[in-house]
């Protein structure tokens, strides 16, 4: 299964700055992506709408990688209101070093901005080792006091 680390930030600044910090810790650049509404949307079709083409894109990726319904509609508006998305995917090491990286920058706690307590199913509890899910779950694992999530899919 693969893991992601999902961190909202307030602007494209900063999350550029997260994104070359993570890459910096071994990422390969490929791993590490930056995402934030386009400036310039071009129209895919005659019926395009470029802004709601952008956010169902990004609405059919959150939900694949295991985001709820509240959490992807909390990570778009985000993004629709100026904020950026840093994705870094890799091993549990890997992912759980740029989660903590993205801590570190005050990455945005999405449960409070939808009132949701984090969906800890595939955390063993008492474990210190967050790594370690029922790989039949997917999901996100995290603390709920970090803005960092860590997505399992």
């Amino acid at each position: 299964m693969a893991r992601t680390a999902l961190g909202l930030f307030e602007n494209q600044a900063t999350a550029t700055e997260v994104a070359q910090e993570i890459k910096a810790l071994g990422f390969a650049s490929e791993e590490v992506r930056v995402l934030s509404e386009p400036l310039d949307m071009p129209v895919a079709t005659v019926l395009s709408t470029p802004g709601t083409d952008f956010s169902l894109a990004l609405c059919r990726d959150l939900r694949q990688i295991g985001a709820t319904e509240a959490e992807t509609e909390a990570y778009v508006q985000g993004v629709r209101n100026g904020g950026a998305l840093v994705f870094a995917t890799g091993s549990g090491a890997e992912v759980d070093r740029a989660a903590e990286m993205m801590n570190r920058h005050k990455a945005i706690r999405v449960d409070e901005l939808i009132g949701l307590e984090p969906d800890l199913r595939s955390v063993e509890p008492g474990s210190a080792d967050r790594a370690h899910h029922d790989s039949t779950l997917s999901g996100h694992v995290g603390s709920a006091d970090e803005g960092a999530r860590i997505f399992v899919w």
